[in-house]
């Protein structure tokens, strides 16, 4: 028996959750182009020791049938937006379908450990006050580390980092610690925090929502757990991109509401000091050497659209 499946069978005991006592754990993913990805995380799932799951696939207006998904797995929910509502709009449409005592927001990009969502369920349970767990994660077919907790988002500069990132899997990282936010690729949170702080916000569309969210849960007072025990691979950037035009606006434009939303004036203020006197020269002039007119003129775009009659809405919660 393997360390991961003795792990599953500890947890068991540990939180009385017998086979038919296990909490129900929703799990979400949003498909855009991307069916055979989804199918690939599906089969992965398939695979998985925890006994209680529903699975929900929202398809954001793909140009390509997702038909396949429910052909292949007609057990899973696929639900089908007739508009492309982002990632927080699909996240929640697929939110407010659910029934699961806990909402586990999955990337379609992903594969997991068959053991992975036992630890994940075990954190949550330990604790009222904790809002959301992430896992271990790693790039694809790889033992290099994508996401082992999260650094916070600096009030200026608003980057922040993932701890361990693109170092190899030594065993460095494998003790549950508490964490800025969750990844999210993968993130599992109680139901109970969703009702008390709502969904994601889908104005930021992609990139940033959530980030924003999680601040939004921290507002309220709860905390964050990155658990090694819990594993998940992640082929990342799949449905956009790894340099597209589409990212770099959305990841310049919601960089700025982000920090609008979750700074203070002061903050706000010397972060556009920042930005437009070293950050976007630094990206502009990189840009033009690398000639990459597409990404360069999108990265204006995102800046330019806070100059327009565009609002940015405030968090109700500050």
């Amino acid at each position: 028996m393997d360390n991961n499946l003795r792990l599953g069978n500890d947890l068991k005991e540990a939180y009385n959750m017998t086979d038919n006592k296990f909490p129900l754990v929703s799990i979400i993913t949003v498909n855009f182009n991307g069916a055979d990805y989804t199918c690939q995380m599906i089969a992965s799932l398939k695979k998985i020791s925890y006994p209680a799951i529903e699975i929900i696939v929202v398809d954001n207006a793909s140009t390509a049938s997702p038909l396949v998904i429910k052909e292949l797995y007609p057990d899973v929910q696929l639900l089908i937006s007739e508009v492309n509502v982002g990632f927080a709009g699909g996240n929640n449409i697929g939110i407010s379908a659910s029934k699961g005592a806990y909402i586990l927001l999955l990337n379609n990009d992903t594969e997991v450990d068959p053991h992975f969502l036992e630890p994940l369920v075990a954190q949550l349970a330990s604790s009222e006050s904790i809002g959301g767990v992430s896992p271990k994660v790693y790039y694809f077919d790889t033992n290099i580390i994508q996401f082992a907790g999260a650094t916070p988002i600096h009030p200026i500069t608003g980057r922040g980092g993932f701890i361990g990132e693109k170092e190899v899997d030594l065993g460095q990282y494998n003790t549950p610690t508490l964490c800025n936010h969750t990844h999210g690729a993968a993130m599992l949170v109680p139901r109970k925090v969703l009702e008390k702080v709502g969904l994601m916000s889908e104005f930021f569309f992609l990139y940033y929502e959530e980030l924003d969210f999680c601040e939004k849960i921290k507002r309220a007072g709860y905390t964050f757990w990155y658990i090694p025990q819990a594993m998940v691979y992640h082929k990342e950037s799949m449905a956009v991109g790894k340099k597209s035009a589409l990212k770099v606006y959305y990841i310049t434009r919601n960089r700025i509401i982000f920090m609008k939303r979750n700074v203070s004036r002061l903050n706000y203020l010397l972060f556009w000091v920042y930005f437009i006197g070293l950050a976007a020269p630094k990206n502009i002039v990189l840009f033009c050497i690398q000639q990459e007119w597409h990404l360069l003129k999108a990265y204006l775009k995102g800046i330019a659209w806070h100059f327009s009659a565009q609002q940015i809405p405030p968090d109700p919660m500050l």
